[in-house]
């Protein structure tokens, strides 16, 4: 059973990660391209050198040829000159000549082994139809056969078997392999070190990277991270930054979303407590007074449960689109329905509510949470309007999106809170916030509510003239 020490996780981690890939490429580029060159080198020079005898002894016996001709050497084996001359070469090549007659009858040999026997061989055969055979023994000895043949005649008189050795040649090769494998050594050593060093400096960056991610994650930094060695870890720095600053303004808004919500719960409270007081602090109270502070005390109530209710909606609209109830639903209807629950509120400051569809619309949707995205913009429409206002609802569709519009004739929207209103709790006119009923949440839990079907909600404004939302959503579904 094998036991997993920090040791161990210490090794597996340094063969994963990216310093020993950079290791490996870089010796792999080094290493592997100078075992093919030293190996080439060898081969090359191997094969040429053998060439070169060959063509050397090959030469050396055309000239034999030609002697042995000139002193009728094929007739009268027995002169002086050509013996000499034949012991020289095969000294000098430290190899064997046999020379063969017409009749495959061998008339010399320079080891004196086989002289008047008979050689029947295929090279020999081959060589006596004046072709020229050379090729290397698996014992090291070039082998060759060369026609004896008078002038410009193609008739073949004789043959020079030939053996070569080529043992000097394979002395050098391995006195040049020694030296090869020497050099590589040293040279292969010489390059890993570089390697290692190398791979060490190229990931020095993303070590200063993950140092400086632990210095902010642990919160002994609020500064910016930049590496600036490779464009590379320049974009990773700023996109790094990017997510710290979102991270940063989320966290602020969530602080200032806990200090909103504290205070909205806590005002209804405060006023309910001030007038509890009151009542307790009087031994007499007028029955017309006791009404009227538990009129109010019954209105801040109302508040603190509507306050709790949208909080509620928005913890619905934040999570997860698994917990959406997505069904086949006509946006027609569902817009009428929502009107006809509006229009007694807008009867009250005599605004005229309208609905223009230009089509059927049948889309994939979750019902609830989008009546409460739609009621929340016209509700909005309508408490924000002047009296005898209107207000415009418009539904219509292409191929992929349905589209919805609420235009009203209230009193607009300042151009620099219009990137605020979506926030929760944000109010435009706080001076007069009180005076209209509401949480400042309305406009939160309808743009969650578009977010969470994979729409998008715009808004435009112009003081004193009124607003439109323009709502986006697709017809169809896509988890």
């Amino acid at each position: 059973m094998w036991v997993i020490t920090s040791r161990h996780k210490i090794v597996f981690t340094y063969f994963r990660s990216l310093k020993f890939r950079i290791l490996l490429v870089l010796l792999a580029v080094s290493w592997v391209p100078m075992i093919l060159m030293s190996a080439s080198i060898l081969k090359s020079y191997q094969d040429r050198a053998i060439a070169a005898r060959s063509t050397e002894v090959q030469n050396q016996c055309m000239i034999l040829s030609n002697q042995l001709l000139s002193y009728n050497y094929m007739e009268d084996p027995s002169t002086e000159l050509i013996d000499g001359e034949l012991a020289q070469l095969s000294s000098l090549y430290d190899g064997r000549i046999i020379i063969i007659d017409q009749d495959f009858r061998v008339i010399k040999d320079t080891y004196g082994l086989i002289e008047n026997k008979y050689v029947v061989s295929e090279e020999v055969i081959r060589c006596f139809k004046g072709e020229t055979t050379n090729q290397l023994s698996e014992k090291r000895f070039i082998e060759m056969t060369v026609p004896v043949r008078a002038g410009d005649s193609n008739k073949v008189q004789g043959v020079l078997l030939v053996s070569v050795s080529t043992d000097s040649i394979w002395d050098s090769l391995d006195a040049l392999t020694n030296n090869a494998w020497v050099f590589t050594l040293v040279y292969g050593i010489l390059v890993t070190v570089a390697a290692i060093l190398l791979s060490h400096l190229l990931v020095q960056p993303i070590c200063r990277i993950i140092a400086g991610l632990h210095e902010i994650s642990s919160g002994h930094s609020n500064e910016d991270l930049m590496v600036k060695t490779y464009a590379e870890t320049v974009q990773v720095s700023e996109e790094f930054n990017k997510i710290v600053t979102q991270m940063r303004a989320l966290d602020e808004s969530r602080q200032e979303f806990v200090s909103n919500v504290s205070h909205e719960l806590k005002t209804p409270l405060t006023s309910m407590k001030v007038l509890a007081d009151s009542l307790l602090t009087q031994e007499e109270v007028p029955n017309e007074l006791y009404k009227e502070f538990m009129g109010d005390i019954a209105e801040e109530i109302e508040r603190e449960n509507k306050i709790i209710t949208d909080l509620l909606a928005l913890v619905k609209m934040d999570k997860k689109a698994a917990s959406l109830n997505i069904e086949k639903k006509d946006i027609n209807d569902l817009l009428e329905l929502i009107l006809k629950r509006l229009r007694p509120i807008a009867a009250k400051k005599n605004i005229e509510v309208v609905l223009e569809s230009f089509r059927p619309v049948t889309a994939e949707v979750d019902e609830s949470r989008l009546t409460l995205a739609f009621t929340n913009l016209v509700e909005n429409a309508i408490k924000y309007n002047k009296e005898n206002g209107w207000v415009h609802v418009s539904l219509d569709a292409d191929h992929k999106f349905f589209y919805v519009k609420v235009m009203d004739s209230g009193q607009g929207i300042p151009e620099e809170s219009l990137d605020y209103i979506f926030e929760r709790f944000y109010r435009v006119d706080k001076s007069h916030s009180s005076e209209i009923d509401g949480t400042g949440l309305g406009l939160a839990i309808a743009k969650s509510a578009v977010l969470v079907h994979k729409g998008a909600i715009k808004v435009s404004s112009e003081l004193g003239v009124g607003t439109t939302f323009s709502v986006r959503i697709p017809l169809n579904y896509i988890a």
